[in-house]
């Protein structure tokens, strides 16, 4: 029996003068008909709901590590070379390229042509061609789907080329390991080999978006975006696992999208067309919008657990790993607005989750320290989010997503203050942490009383409340809201040893401090002195 719409295969070993000359031998399929090539392929396992649940074996996480970018003359000066963004060579990105395109020649491939950037202007095509057919619908729910007459002659600006089976040779190669997540700016083309982890997908094309927009005035946010009633859009930068999704899948706000975003000359947009969700232990009390995706035909599980009888979904497992995902369409959030585009935004919230229970659960920044802190980017790798975490783990990430930045953090933190200031936005330091002590001591923010304050803070019910300084940190803490125990708004009130917790604010201060030195002369000096009023 033949499924959907077979074509030749175009693969040679020879290097194209354009990705765009790489096809597939099934394209643009659609999730029903990938549905059933993912069965027969023996992919996956269809829940009693009728969602695909996929296992990715060893990598259920991003491989940080294995990301290469291309030493080329025409991106080299724009790069920020160092730990995030490692060089490989032309000649060993051509040699593991054209051993992959003899590998291939012979597999049928599956391939999507797609765009990403909800905003005309700022829009690429581009092309996902995948190994799996589950790749493939993984693809089209996290991209944006163009009308049908957009797909005749579609040319794609760049080509994600995903082969998991291929293992690359460290040795020979260039490369660290048998995983490589490879970019090449000038081709505009991605190859990603040796892992099944299907984030390697967004990322990298979010990082080409991280290289791209800045040069058309438009600032790249590793964000999500949310609108109420009132016209009001909200911005909130985070890293994987600080709420992000969670907190703008709320139920009285209009989703724009959950993860990526462009800052352009009129406003707000969504890069993406779906939502890479973690599932783990998701709550259909305080995040029923999400959980439900979950039970929907066309959402991909990754490593979520199951009942192998009843197919019964089983979120609370971490089996497999602690980073479960879902993906999925944006228009499975009932709220969502298809456009993926607003005007410029009211408030911006950075969410951090923080490990050493210290900060506050809910802080008003100075135009200062909101520079200082995205520069810091501080939370916690959570679980399984990353190759090697098995725990949460102190770390800063520049602009809240230093993995994805290919330019210096300088350049986006500066297009930030630019906005910032110009559209007299204020803004918000929220950490969905640990409160009552450290992680293994005290326990995660609950989420209800986290969505109460940012509710609050979005509507304009903080504006003329009272406020106390942070004697660490210097932020600007109200001293009670509506709905929240006071008692947590302050963290030192909810350890059991006041003590300590000075002894591990100060450590924690101390980090921010050494971690900041490496861009404080990129910085003025009232940006610099923004941070730890005291780190002894």
């Amino acid at each position: 029996m033949e499924f959907g719409r077979k074509e030749e295969t175009v693969a040679t070993a020879q290097i194209p003068s354009t990705a765009s000359t790489l096809d597939a031998t099934w394209r643009n399929l659609s999730t029903a008909e990938l549905y059933e090539h993912a069965i027969r392929n023996g992919e996956g396992t269809i829940s009693a709901h009728g969602s695909l649940v996929v296992r990715t074996g060893q990598h259920t996480g991003r491989s940080p590590q294995d990301k290469f970018l291309v030493r080329e003359p025409s991106s080299t000066k724009k790069i920020w070379w160092g730990p995030v963004n490692r060089p490989i060579s032309e000649e060993d990105y051509d040699s593991l390229r054209s051993r992959l395109m003899a590998y291939i020649g012979a597999k049928e491939l599956y391939s999507q042509d797609l765009y990403i950037g909800a905003h005309p202007d700022h829009r690429r095509s581009l092309r996902v061609v995948t190994e799996t057919a589950w790749a493939s619908i993984f693809a089209r729910n996290l991209f944006r789907n163009p009308p049908a007459e957009d797909l005749e002659g579609f040319a794609p600006n760049f080509t994600i080329i995903n082969v998991p089976s291929f293992k690359a040779d460290a040795e020979a190669e260039g490369v660290r390991s048998e995983t490589a997540i490879l970019l090449h700016l000038e081709r505009m083309e991605i190859i990603i080999v040796g892992t099944e982890y299907a984030g390697e997908i967004k990322k990298s094309a979010f990082t080409v978006m991280n290289y791209l927009l800045p040069d058309e005035a438009a600032l790249p946010m590793h964000s999500s975006v949310n609108v109420g009633k009132a016209q009001d859009p909200a911005l909130f930068f985070g890293l994987s696992g600080t709420g992000k999704t969670t907190l703008s899948a709320d139920p009285e706000r209009s989703l724009i999208g959950d993860d990526e975003h462009g800052w352009g000359a009129d406003g707000l947009f969504n890069f993406e067309g779906g939502c890479y969700a973690k599932t783990i232990r998701l709550s259909p009390m305080y995040e029923p919008d999400i959980f439900a995706t979950t039970r929907r035909f066309g959402t991909i599980l990754e490593n979520v657990d199951l009942d192998e009888t009843t197919r019964e979904l089983d979120l609370d497992s971490d089996r497999f790993t602690e980073n479960t995902r879902g993906a999925y369409p944006l228009e499975f959030i009932g709220n969502s607005d298809p456009t993926g585009m607003t005007t410029h935004p009211k408030n911006v919230v950075f969410l951090t989750a923080d490990a050493f229970g210290i900060l506050p659960p809910i802080s008003r920044l100075t135009r200062e320290q909101a520079q200082y802190h995205f520069i810091s980017g501080y939370t916690a790798k959570l679980a399984g989010t990353e190759i090697g975490v098995t725990e949460p783990k102190a770390t800063f990430s520049a602009g809240f997503g230093a993995p994805f930045l290919p330019r210096h953090p300088g350049e986006y933190a500066a297009m930030l203050a630019d906005r910032l200031e110009r559209f007299d936005v204020p803004v918000w330091l929220v950490n969905t942490g640990w409160t009552g002590g450290p992680y293994g001591i005290g326990e995660r923010m609950r989420i209800d009383h986290t969505r109460t304050m940012v509710r609050a803070a979005l509507q304009g019910k903080l504006r003329d409340v009272a406020y106390e300084t942070d004697p660490v940190f210097g932020v600007e803490v109200p001293t009670s809201i509506p709905g929240v125990p006071s008692e947590i708004l302050r963290p030192r009130d909810t350890w059991p040893d006041p003590a300590a917790y000075d002894a591990k604010a100060r450590e924690l201060a101390a980090m921010f401090v050494e971690n900041f030195s490496s861009y404080a002369d990129g910085v003025s000096n009232a940006v610099a002195a923004a941070g730890p009023r005291s780190a002894s």
